[in-house]
């Protein structure tokens, strides 16, 4: 019996959180999936009740469960809270991959037809959609490296990398690249930071046992302009961890919105059941609009297919999901955030039971058929 940790955390977390719960009880029984799905604070709820914004309990869950979905954490709240380290981001997320030693970020970008117009690229650009996946390292770097000091007149972040991290994180995009389009781009700042020269010649090393991937290199500055440029010229892209934090948020404002990206943070954990790992939308808690009902949960729910396919090996539940939610767009439902002038938004709940009516009406189809 697969276990989920569900960390709903802070600002919109617990609405977008519902509806994927919501969706995968309804895949249950079609797929023989179940599931224990078991709650823990985590983020500025957590600091709130317990003084820590990832509690002993919470984070003893997770390390005894198959996966955990996470919804966001953190807000303007939370952010003068001292020492800094018991901030919800920095008390909470990285800690979580550390401890769990989640070091590969899949953060795949796509752009379906439906959602054409809701993208700010031109129409000749987007046209026939967008299919990017971006691999980030997702535990080494500046995010981590030590000496990190601020005495209010000067302020240190310490880049470190070693050869191991990038070896690993290099063979997880080669795999995802061989499975997809056969393309790697390795995105670095070779040009100046020692980090990225020796990220590129351990990549390039790495490459040899993938002669069938096509391999390039490019500057991070000249990834973020092709990616508005030209996007449909990357398959996947693998880069570092800052790197990577920008390039897959700017991947994702060209599929509409923050709202519609998934993603997956894994190890080399194996469970009973698959990879282990922990699964997010890649946007923020976005307090400013916490608690009205309007927050797009397709990020989240996409999410849950990527815990399915990675994590439970539920492959054909997981691309139930991604049917029913490409229904559901083709239908012309959009949330706010995907809205274009002319169209009346839905509300995060009528886009969750609109995503189960057609996993429903899929699952009776087939009965049928």
């Amino acid at each position: 019996m697969p276990t989920i940790a569900v960390l709903a955390g802070d600002g919109i977390g617990p609405e977008i959180i519902a509806e994927a719960k919501k969706v995968l009880v309804a895949l249950e029984e079609r797929f023989d999936l179940d599931l224990t799905l078991t709650e823990a604070l985590v983020g500025g709820v957590a600091y709130d009740e317990t003084g820590h914004p990832l509690p002993p309990a919470t984070l003893e869950l997770c390390k005894q469960s198959d996966a955990i979905l996470l919804g966001a954490v953190g807000g303007p709240k939370y952010d003068a809270i001292e020492p800094a380290d018991l901030r919800p981001e920095r008390g909470a997320l990285l800690p979580l991959r550390k401890h769990l030693e989640l070091f590969a970020n899949l953060r795949p970008a796509t752009l379906s037809p439906a959602l054409a117009s809701s993208s700010p690229l031109r129409a000749d650009i987007v046209e026939g959609g967008l299919d990017v996946l971006v691999v980030r390292e997702l535990t080494g770097g500046l995010y981590f490296g030590q000496p990190k000091s601020n005495d209010g007149e000067r302020a240190v972040d310490t880049c470190v990398y070693t050869k191991p991290e990038i070896v690993r994180i290099a063979r997880i995009a080669f795999e995802a690249a061989r499975k997809r389009g056969k393309k790697l781009c390795s995105v670095d700042k070779a040009n100046v930071l020692e980090t990225s020269r020796l990220w590129r010649t351990v990549v390039h090393e790495v490459a040899k046992e993938y002669p069938d991937v096509d391999v390039s290199d490019m500057l991070v500055d000249n990834c973020a302009m092709q990616l508005v440029r030209n996007p449909r010229q990357f398959d996947v892209i693998v880069t570092e961890n800052l790197f990577g934090d920008v390039l897959s948020d700017e991947a994702s404002m060209l599929c509409g919105s923050l709202g519609m990206l998934p993603s997956a943070s894994l190890g080399t954990r194996q469970t009973a059941f698959g990879t282990f790992g922990l699964y997010e939308p890649c946007h923020g808690s976005a307090p400013d609009i916490a608690g009205q009902g309007i927050a797009n949960p397709l990020a989240t729910i996409l999410s849950a297919a990527m815990l399915l396919r990675y994590s439970l090996g539920a492959e054909d539940a997981a691309l139930a999901i991604e049917s029913a939610v490409a229904s559901v767009l083709d239908s012309g439902l959009r949330t706010a955030d995907i809205a274009v002038t002319g169209e009346t938004p839905v509300g995060t709940a009528e886009m969750g039971d609109a995503v189960v009516a057609a996993l429903e009406s899929d699952g009776e189809s087939l009965a049928r058929d």
